[in-house]
């Protein structure tokens, strides 16, 4: 994307100037604030770190170790994961305190936006409303993140004087949710459908962005499923005004093929990545040691590898779907190899040559095995690896330019199937458009997979279908939290492969031993430091 390689040097002095004194005359050596806001390229520059306030890399890929979907070892670099999962947090955890301020720095540097960008007089007016709607958007998005994980925040609409700052409180949910939810609303109107934007602009804020985040913030309040399936129904019915959007033909190169990842009719919002410019390298300890990873960080959990059902449709419980406990990994969803390496997996290299990956202890031709699971070495602590999201393009230590997910249709797909099944409206017509479409996207060829079940836990198969084809996108934190399952999934131990002693567990690893106390860990609590500087700032339950 073209607005990712501009600096974000000049956005920056705009953060500063509404701490300097408003002078009667413009300096002419330097920007003021009576001059910054008249030069077009500052207003872009400002928008464009708007952006890079966001997201980043490490937040998306590490929330899943906050899932009963993977485990992280290490804490620091993991945005302190460990110590949330295990529940051995207080509210001084680095994690809460980067993550508020975080968001809160998004929000003021969209408002310092809104309340200037008038200021130019050259920019076309249907141009600033549109960077208008785009920065409500971004701000929408800061605070519902932070409702999500704090519940009652402050809800800053308006740029505030520090002296307002010290003494803000905390706003109810509901009513965080309803600002974000109309601010999303309002932003449609100025922003461009999809098909309407220049290549160069690709990964700007579209309506379609702004739709499809309404429809998941909704779909997180529960009781909202009639609202969630009529947003969704415009995507997926009106693309003359929202964009053509549709699944990819293939599953695996929206993450893993270059070209793909950056043109597809998938993608609904992304982070942008350009390559040797603006890069992530969290791949770096994701990969099997073998093929150049530094060590491993994050492993996928036995848990999440067993979600996968078999090409039949049946998930690996049932005694008639044919799975064998003693060769787990065949005839099993497409999707299992495209995201995650097991012992045994046949790696595809960037020149093409393949190369299998041992894991399993003192099984490697060549000892020591470096991606052998151990207690004491430097590969993964559950016998899992990553595929999703290789960069065969990658620099040297994973430096990957390739597009991090934000929004894809596939999702817009499945928050239609929950709201429908919610509603008691699932029938053949909506596992079509949906649950059906993503399995033979994946690969699902049996009919005893495809065709519509009639009858079974609806539910549940919904939240496994989910819970596949979003692994490794950092929803399923969200999921199981809003779905209140968090206290049974994340109480006890996380597993990873069958590598370790039979009489405990049935040789499944024990990963990391568990904790959720349902009457405090659905909020986080409020950082310490905040606390601190705010008086009328008031706690969560149970901190």
């Amino acid at each position: 994307m073209k607005f990712s390689k501009i600096s974000i040097a000049i956005a920056a002095v705009c953060l500063n100037l509404s701490a300097c004194k408003q002078l009667d005359l413009a300096p002419t050596d330097r920007f003021s604030e009576l001059t910054f806001w008249k030069i077009d390229q500052n207003v872009n520059n400002a928008l464009y770190n708007n952006y890079s306030l966001m997201y980043d890399s490490n937040s998306y890929f590490y929330l899943d170790a906050t899932s009963d979907n993977a485990y992280s070892p290490q804490g620091n670099s993991s945005g302190n994961a460990d110590a949330i999962t295990s529940g051995s947090f207080t509210a001084t955890l680095p994690r809460f305190r980067n993550d508020w301020g975080n968001y809160y720095k998004l929000i003021k540097s969209c408002n310092l936006f809104l309340e200037n960008v008038d200021k130019n007089t050259t920019l076309p007016a249907a141009t600033i409303a549109r960077l208008k709607a785009e920065t409500r958007f971004l701000r929408a998005f800061a605070h519902f993140n932070l409702t999500k994980w704090y519940g009652d925040v402050p809800l800053l609409d308006r740029d505030l004087t520090i002296e307002e700052a010290q003494v803000v409180a905390r706003k109810p949910k509901a009513e965080v949710v309803n600002f974000v939810v109309s601010e999303l609303e309002a932003a449609i109107a100025d922003l461009p459908s999809k098909d309407a934007i220049p290549a160069s602009e690709n990964g700007r804020i579209t309506k379609a962005a702004a739709l499809a985040l309404q429809a998941r913030v909704l779909l997180y309040q529960g009781n909202k499923m009639a609202e969630v399936a009529s947003i969704c129904e415009k995507l997926m019915n009106n693309q003359a005004t929202y964009g053509k959007y549709s699944l990819h033909e293939s599953y695996s190169a929206l993450f893993n093929d270059p070209a793909a990842n950056k043109v597809n009719n998938e993608t609904i919002l992304a982070l942008q990545y350009v390559p040797a410019v603006r890069t992530w390298g969290e791949f770096f300890d994701f990969a099997p040691r073998s093929v150049g990873a530094r060590t491993n960080n994050l492993g996928a959990t036995q848990e999440l590898v067993d979600s996968y059902r078999m090409l039949n449709g049946k998930k690996i419980t049932d005694p008639a779907s044919g799975y064998n406990e003693n060769d787990p990994y065949i005839n099993r969803d497409p999707r299992l190899t495209a995201t995650i390496v097991y012992d045994g997996y046949n790696w595809v290299n960037p020149n093409g040559s393949t190369k299998k990956i041992y894991i399993k202890p003192g099984t490697d031709p060549v000892q020591p095995g470096a991606d052998e699971y151990s207690t004491s070495g430097q590969g993964s602590a559950t016998g899992y690896y990553w595929r999703k999201y290789f960069d065969p393009t990658a620099l040297a230590s994973f430096a990957s330019g390739s597009n991090l997910h934000l929004i894809r249709y596939a999702e817009v797909l499945l928050t239609y199937a929950e709201a429908k099944n919610s509603l008691g409206q699932m029938d053949a017509s909506v596992w079509d458009k949906t649950i059906k479409a993503l399995r033979m996207r994946a690969g699902f060829t049996d009919p005893a997979a495809l065709n519509y079940p009639g009858t079974g836990d609806m539910t549940n198969i919904i939240r496994d279908e989910r819970r596949v084809e979003l692994a490794m996108e950092g929803l399923r934190t969200d999921d199981i939290r809003r779905w209140k399952i968090a206290e049974v999934v994340l109480n006890g131990y996380a597993h990873g492969a069958k590598f370790s002693d039979p009489t405990i567990d049935r040789g499944y690893i024990r990963a990391q031993r568990r904790q959720f106390d349902a009457s405090k860990h659905y909020l986080w609590p409020i950082p310490a430091s905040e606390l601190s500087l705010n008086k009328n700032l008031t706690q969560n339950p149970g901190y």
